[in-house]
């Protein structure tokens, strides 16, 4: 019994290990999509940006593979060594990083990851479970960030940016959401092939 829950800490830790490595990763990979099969014969095969890195897609995909443990452990190691300095963030790292707008979605990883893990592993990965538990993740991350974001207005250190409470809304919120509903979809059938691969 002692060696079967060893060996379910070392699985999730190795998992936390490739959720921090996919994390930062994804935080400088950008994001693209395919057009439509059916434009195909008329413009040919493009591929166009999505706008969105593949950031969020990395901390979805760990919780859909190695749970709520996992996924959260990764996203803490994220933000410690972001905020030690290490320039993993997508402008940097340090300290300063917790005034800075975007710091609330950072932060949201955490419980996003965690809820994703969650969920995916309720039931038996099947498609539309694996996308409901990614979509309540990415939520929760909005959540998050856009609570930070009211907090750092009425408290009046929201860095640098200059941009008003709504403003910052639109910015990493409402224009990031049809990109990172596209990364959705592809975490959810990456998951559901890798889930079954694996047999778990």
């Amino acid at each position: 019994m002692a060696g079967s829950v060893e060996n379910v800490g070392t699985i999730q830790l190795l998992w936390s290990m490739v959720g921090l490595l996919l994390t930062m990763g994804g935080t400088f990979l950008e994001a693209y999509g395919i057009a439509l099969p059916w434009n195909w014969g008329k413009q040919g095969i493009q591929i166009f940006s999505l706008g969105v890195t593949c950031q969020v897609g990395a901390v979805l995909l760990v919780g859909c593979l190695g749970g709520k443990n996992a996924g959260a452990l990764s996203q803490i190691a994220y933000l410690v060594m972001g905020l030690t300095l290490l320039p993993v963030f997508a402008d940097g790292g340090g300290l300063g990083y917790v005034k800075l707008s975007q710091f609330g979605y950072l932060l949201g990883f955490i419980p996003g990851a965690w809820i994703c893990g969650f969920l995916a592993f309720k039931a038996r990965p099947r498609l539309e479970t694996l996308a409901f538990s990614c979509f309540t993740g990415l939520l929760t991350v909005h959540f998050c960030g856009i609570t930070y974001l009211i907090i750092s207005y009425i408290f009046q250190w929201q860095g640098r940016e200059g941009l008003a409470l709504m403003q910052a809304i639109l910015k990493y919120s409402w224009l990031a959401l049809p990109g990172q509903l596209a990364i959705v979809c592809a975490v959810t059938v990456i998951a559901y092939v890798l889930r079954h691969l694996m047999f778990y």
